[in-house]
């Protein structure tokens, strides 16, 4: 068989190459030229950027086999990910690889803002001696208004903390009391703007941050203000900063991002009380190094069918540790709720017990469409589309959540409804330090069953020697039985017995079967 095709459309980190490892065909184009990627997107599984290629619907178009687009960094700009979702790929980026170099270079920014060492820098390189015209102001006892308290607004505040600086934040969406255990003062976005002597922006550009700090922001500040932006061009105004500092209501900045980039004319780099970087926030080897490694990482999960913690296009937020092992449980309960169903499903219920309902589970929503989509149509299913193609189809889904798990540390059911009215559930649990998956129950029928690649579900009158024809019609065909369990609803009542099996049993070894015990159903459930 030949390999994934893996396309990199810039230059990246040795280190990428060595991570993906060599299951894949890695092949190499200049994104930054349309012509040349078009070209060789065609059959490419997956493709790899940065920032200069611009992955729009036109890409996807000719794309016949893209599977995932990983960014080697944290912004999307470049990236249609709508289009994307569209259409079943994946996009994934390395939200952490870059976040200590640019809290760095904030530090870096606004500490060369407050002492003037750019213009003390280039005037003593012409000759010039001027120390009285450099002096700057100490950070100790001075107050520091962050905007945007995320991982890198932390890593800033924890940097600065050593200086003895006071520090304030504004940020919506983080608590008071996680402020102040790091010493940080939550405050509005005025009183924020009216208190700081420096102000450091770390926001994600969205349509409410845009111009965040602009014409009317920038009449609220002190005149010995020093703004930094090293998060997204357009959130501070850079006309507006621009004015503000001709006319002396802003004493200086410190500016890495821009609305426009690349940016090689804005009327702020005429200002000596700027200090302008090009966009160097994720330049440092250790970034660039981190961020190739986690999307090498992210292709080969999601060249492999699994879900990737870090795709931004999958619905159901970040996934905390203790929810990963059951994606692939709540998945294989898809496919055998749905797969020991007749008629169309319309509904979905996702059931967890247990203290790992603390955490967000609503990604295992989508991990039981995924399930159950493989067992009904014949395209390609991923977590990105999952819940795309059900929607299409109007099936609904449902989550419950309880604390409360009397026999299992987890307990999960999926359960199914048809258009007819027909109700199959499979419930599991993970165990051991591997999260091995276990079939624990299928509709009212208990079970304690290692949950393999082939297995089938057979329902008839419970009466002796049922298992012995089972038994002998598989063998006589070629099976092999790997283990089995039975369960019944009562002694002479109805019996289902779980067989996992080698490879999969034909539809005219099922139909023997059914026709010699008499069985309501026999199903095979196939969770490669």
């Amino acid at each position: 068989m030949s390999k994934p095709i893996v396309l990199i459309a810039e230059e990246l980190s040795p280190a990428t190459v060595k991570a993906l490892g060599p299951d894949f065909e890695i092949r190499t184009c200049d994104g930054s030229n349309k012509e040349e990627l078009l070209k060789n997107i065609v059959d490419a599984d997956a493709l790899l950027v940065r920032s200069a290629t611009k992955v729009d619907a036109e890409v996807f178009e000719k794309a016949k086999n893209l599977k995932v687009i990983a960014r080697a960094g944290v912004g999307l700009d470049n990236v249609d990910v709508a289009t994307a979702t569209s259409r079943g790929v994946m996009v994934v980026n390395a939200p952490t690889s870059n976040i200590t170099s640019a809290a760095e270079l904030a530090v870096s920014l606004l500490l060369a803002s407050a002492r003037h060492i750019v213009p003390a820098n280039e005037a003593l390189k012409k000759g010039e001696w001027k120390r009285s015209k450099f002096t700057g102001v100490e950070l100790s006892e001075k107050t520091v208004g962050i905007v945007g308290l995320g991982r890198i607004g932390i890593l800033v505040a924890q940097r600065l903390a050593g200086f003895g600086v006071n520090l304030i934040a504004y940020d919506p969406y983080v608590q008071p009391a996680k402020a102040a255990s790091l010493n940080i003062k939550m405050t509005s976005l005025d009183e924020l703007l009216e208190q700081s002597d420096f102000i450091t922006v770390h926001l994600p550009k969205t349509p409410e941050t845009a111009g965040l700090i602009g014409e009317e922001a920038l009449k609220k500040v002190k005149s010995t203000v020093h703004i930094i932006n090293a998060a997204r061009g357009g959130i501070v105004d850079e006309d507006a900063l621009f004015n503000a500092i001709k006319e002396g209501r802003v004493a200086g900045a410190g500016i890495d991002v821009y609305s426009k980039e690349p940016c090689i004319d804005s009327p702020l780099f005429s200002l000596d009380q700027v200090v302008a970087t090009p966009h160097l926030g994720a330049s440092t080897d250790e970034a660039q190094e981190k961020a190739g490694i986690a999307v090498a990482k992210s292709v080969r999960l999601a060249l492999s069918g699994e879900l990737v913690p870090d795709a931004v296009n999958v619905s159901g937020g970040a996934i905390a540790k203790p929810v990963r092992p059951l994606l692939p449980l709540v998945e294989n309960l898809g496919k055998i709720a749905a797969g020991l169903v007749t008629t169309s499903i319309n509904r979905v219920h996702v059931e967890v017990n247990g203290e790992v309902v603390e955490h967000d589970l609503k990604i295992l929503e989508t991990s039981a469409l995924k399930g159950l989509m493989t067992q009904l149509v014949n395209e390609p299913v991923s977590y990105v589309n999952a819940p795309g193609l059900a929607k299409e189809r109007g099936i609904d889904t449902s989550l419950h959540t309880d604390v409360e798990s009397i026999d299992h540390k987890v307990y999960v059911r999926v359960e199914v409804t048809t258009t007819s009215g027909e109700v199959s559930s499979a419930a599991g649990t993970v165990i051991g330090p591997k999260s091995v998956n276990k079939l624990i129950g299928i509709g009212l029928y208990d079970f304690d069953v290692l949950i393999s690649d082939h297995m089938a579900f057979i329902k008839y009158a419970d009466q002796p020697g049922m298992i012995g024809i089972v038994g002998g019609i598989l063998g006589k065909s070629g099976i092999n039985i790997a283990g089995l369990q039975l369960s019944r609803d009562a002694k002479g009542g109805n019996a289902l017995v779980v067989l996992t099996i080698d490879t999969q049993i034909p539809h005219n070894v099922l139909q023997e079967i059914i026709k010699e015990i008499n069985a309501s159903f026999a199903r095979t459930v196939d969770l490669q």
